[in-house]
């Protein structure tokens, strides 16, 4: 993030050290939507390739990894494989566990990316599963009707709803559900949160 705030300005100006948890192995976070965008046409223009967020479609199919169980590596999850919440929510009455997974911890923290050590079949580590939320390319919608066949992202506006970007994944602050592979979120294209991150792809060829 450092070197790419230093490149000349596309958009928007970026902080070099936006993150609330530092280290340079912990993922990038308090980074809005524009912000993200703005980092993947530095790195374009610096480097003469493609790079974009991923597409909504796109984020789940990396996630899953040719997989159809609610998370790739199986149908539960505990924080042994993950960063999330968790503790039980005694005023929810909502349980920490997952399926047959075990009741365990809650970290308050970002992790180093990797550090739980257990990628999918595409090489991807559990870090999608949870530790920061992840903007996509997509605008918000409630449902797919409508949505590109291809697995683009759908670049149409919503329909005045509250939230107007979609983000994947989940963040060590919320709950083990938010983990599975197709769970979705809407946010503000201009929000920060210390549990807001991203992802880059490669658009050109391989």
């Amino acid at each position: 993030m450092r070197r790419l705030t230093a490149l000349p300005q596309i958009n928007k100006k970026l902080l070099p050290d936006p993150s609330y948890f530092k280290g340079d192995k912990r993922p990038v976070e308090h980074i809005s939507w524009h912000d993200a965008v703005e980092f993947c046409d530095r790195l374009s223009c610096h480097t003469k390739r493609q790079y974009r967020l991923p597409s909504e479609a796109e984020w789940e199919y990396a996630c899953r990894a040719r997989t159809n169980t609610l998370f790739h590596f199986g149908d539960t999850i505990t924080t042994d494989v993950a960063n999330y919440n968790g503790t039980d929510d005694e005023e929810y009455q909502l349980s920490g566990s997952y399926a047959q997974g075990l009741k365990v911890i809650y970290r308050k923290e970002t992790t180093v990316v990797g550090s739980f050590g257990i990628a999918n079949a595409f090489g991807l580590y559990d870090d999608m599963h949870g530790n920061v939320f992840e903007w996509c390319e997509d605008f918000w919608h409630k449902n797919y009707q409508g949505a590109p066949a291809d697995g683009s992202a759908w670049i149409e506006p919503n329909d005045n709803q509250n939230c107007d970007r979609v983000m994947r994944g989940d963040t060590w602050v919320a709950s083990k559900d938010i983990c599975r592979c197709a769970s979705r979120q809407d946010n503000w294209s201009r929000h920060l949160g210390f549990h807001i991150g991203f992802r880059v792809v490669y658009a050109g060829a391989v």
